[in-house]
């Protein structure tokens, strides 16, 4: 796992479990790392409730999808799978990554959807954004206290709810590297020889599912795969040609 203890990110992605970002964004992320800016991704628990694999398990996985994508840094927060709260002690800690990588940019979970952890990290991930810019919130890092530091925007992924997204990203390029990363997780996966219990993701059909979702967005912006997106405020534009 790469972690580097000084570094200012472009962008921060937070996920409930292990896997919500290669699911959900993961086309988008690989995007902008080639695009040249820096990535880091903070889990909060480590998906210990998973039905199938294990937290051991699923932290190789989740290092193996981080080398497929190239991102700088993974992080896990070990906050309690299907247990963690909107607590003071789980929103500082949150805050603390923020103010210790700098993003301009924040993606969120879904801000509602079917696994109560997702909208419940959302809210969290968003009270954090709004508290990490305050400058009467101390936080410490190795000894020395933090600055504050605000995001300037909060972009939620759509999980498993089908949601009407804010914007798209293209991602057509990057679909192939996105499935590979989604399959890094592949205890969670179809797997035809496996004894485990068959779960909501681990069906032939899953990944079918996960691409016609890709299509669909694409196709609402005149290309091949998107990833959607809801804002948190209504974002702003150059040029109307900035628009698809």
């Amino acid at each position: 796992m790469v972690k580097f203890l000084k570094m200012k990110l472009d962008i921060l992605a937070f996920a409930a479990h292990p896997d919500d970002i290669e699911l959900s964004c993961s086309g988008t992320i690989i995007k902008h790392i080639s695009l040249g800016l820096k990535i880091g991704i903070v889990d909060l628990t480590q998906g210990e409730l998973g039905t199938r694999g294990s937290s051991e398990l699923r932290a190789l996985e989740a290092a193996k999808a981080s080398a497929i994508m190239g991102i700088s840094v993974r992080e896990n927060l070990c906050m309690a799978d299907g247990f963690f709260d909107l607590s003071q002690e789980n929103k500082l800690a949150i805050v603390a990554q923020i103010r210790k990588y700098r993003p301009e940019i924040i993606l969120a979970n879904a801000i509602s959807d079917r696994h109560p952890d997702h909208g419940r990290a959302s809210k969290l991930i968003s009270d954090a954004c709004f508290l990490s810019g305050l400058i009467k919130v101390k936080t410490v890092f190795n000894g020395t206290e933090q600055e504050a530091w605000r995001p300037k925007s909060i972009y939620h992924y759509i999980q498993d709810r089908y949601f009407k997204p804010d914007f798209i990203v293209d991602i057509s390029k990057f679909i192939d590297k996105r499935n590979e990363a989604i399959l890094a997780y592949a205890s969670q996966f179809y797997d035809p020889t496996s004894t485990e219990p068959m779960t909501a993701i681990s069906t032939a059909q899953f990944m079918d599912n996960l691409k016609g979702r890709a299509i669909e967005y694409g196709r609402i912006i005149g290309v091949e795969y998107g990833e959607g997106f809801i804002t948190e405020r209504v974002p702003g534009i150059n040029n109307l040609f900035d628009l698809k």
